[in-house]
């Protein structure tokens, strides 16, 4: 697993979009692996090789193909950062606030707990049962984070945990500021597309991904600590745009 990226989400005996261990309910974590949504049970099954639907995943990873080298493709990058010093940046502009741990540490601690939430369990049983291959692997080509194309080739592709948190994210962000949703639900659109234009996910994978980062925001909203800390988030967001 790359250190500069994922080492941060190795603390507490955990690994996000990687290979899961033992773990219980942390400090890095809202909600314990038994409270999540099966994502096994709640999606269909990725779309066969042979099929219609196949053909739209394929005609995707073509089009996106056209992006390599655009800012476009440096965008989809950057998103693909999960790290710390990353967290709240790609939705900050959205937001019309500066996410970071020393401007806004409530919000930025929250978005860093979610990131467990959405990363980990939230998409795992349908990850592990059907291990899909990942476009690069399948067409044998390349993604826009080739240092960490060793380790993803290994971990399944359906759903698209990148796009659980991105999504998850943009719909907490939005009930934060619900005056930018549009901006901030536009923005976290766009950060699933990344995987993508990435190549890193088929386009099956993303819409997946928005179903169990849905579900995860829904089963948050059961949670009296996270709630607790969405108040304190709203609070601190409210008390920057005055």
């Amino acid at each position: 697993m790359m250190k500069t990226k994922y080492s941060v989400v190795m603390l507490m005996g955990l690994s996000v979009l990687g290979t899961n261990v033992a773990w219980a309910k942390s400090a890095d974590s809202f909600l314990q692996p038994n409270q999540f949504a099966d994502s096994l049970q709640i999606l269909p099954p990725p779309p066969a090789y042979d099929s219609v639907d196949f053909l739209r995943d394929k005609a995707a990873y073509d089009q996106a193909r056209s992006l390599v080298g655009t800012a476009r493709w440096q965008q989809a990058a950057i998103d693909a950062d999960l790290s710390d010093t990353n967290i709240g940046k790609p939705f900050s502009q959205a937001l019309g606030v500066d996410i970071s741990a020393t401007n806004t540490p409530i919000t930025y601690d929250l978005l860093r707990k979610l990131r467990t939430d959405s990363g980990n369990y939230a998409t795992k049983a349908a990850k592990e049962h059907y291990m899909r291959l990942r476009p690069f692997v399948f067409f044998n080509s390349h993604s826009c984070t080739p240092n960490d194309e060793t380790n993803l080739s290994k971990n399944g592709s359906y759903p698209s945990g990148h796009t659980t948190i991105g999504w998850s994210s943009a719909l907490i962000l939005a009930e934060i500021r619900p005056e930018r949703q549009n901006e901030i639900l536009k923005r976290g659109y766009d950060f699933g597309q990344s995987r993508v234009i990435c190549g890193m996910h088929w386009q099956s994978d993303v819409d997946a991904g928005r179903i169990t980062g849905a579900a995860t925001v829904a089963r948050l909203h059961a949670d009296p600590d996270f709630m607790k800390q969405l108040t304190a988030a709203k609070r601190e967001i409210q008390q920057k745009v005055k």
